[in-house]
């Protein structure tokens, strides 16, 4: 089984987006995203 490639919880928002999901709200170093059909995720995006 091949691994996803390595990246940030900034990458993984960036790519959701392209997708068609957009920033609902961000809570501490979690940022909720949401589609307009209702789906939802929440990413972390902490700082090293």
């Amino acid at each position: 089984m091949t691994r996803l490639p390595r990246g940030t919880g900034k990458d993984v928002v960036r790519a959701l987006q392209k997708a068609g999901f957009f920033v609902d709200r961000t809570r501490g170093s979690h940022v909720f995203l949401k589609y307009p059909d209702g789906r939802a995720t929440a990413v972390p995006v902490h700082m090293l």
